[in-house]
């Protein structure tokens, strides 16, 4: 079986690399990274990968506005987005909560837990 894959759609490089070992050291998947919202759209159409980890803010195309292009495109909007944010106050996941997506994971997060958090968001276990 191939191991699924997951685009991490994030602009902090540091962070990403974090992320990008934790998933695929401790949850065995194969990671993709985009550092901005229009390169992980390109790399959403071009890759389809199995799932994607969006962080909410970012420089050129915020998160939310980039999960409603990937929902409007026919070849990305099949794709499970779990959000990625600091953004964690209650009236923030009352917005979140009338979104299309499979969960979100608040910054900061345990390392040793990102992968299991993911995995329930998009139920893979």
């Amino acid at each position: 079986m191939t191991a699924k894959s997951i685009l991490l759609i994030d602009d902090e490089k540091h962070l990403s690399t974090v992320i990008q070992a934790c998933l695929e050291k401790l949850g065995g998947w194969t990671v993709l990274k985009a550092s901005s919202g229009s390169e992980g759209l390109r790399k959403a159409e071009a890759e389809h990968p199995d799932a994607i980890l969006l962080d909410v803010m970012m420089p050129d195309i915020d998160g939310v506005t980039l999960l409603h292009k990937l929902q409007e495109n026919p070849t990305t909007r099949a794709i499970p987005v779990v959000l990625l944010t600091a953004k964690v106050q209650q009236n923030n996941y009352k917005q979140y909560s009338l979104l299309r997506i499979a969960g979100v994971i608040a910054k900061p997060f345990d390392p040793l837990r990102l992968a299991d958090q993911v995995a329930e968001a998009l139920n893979w276990k």
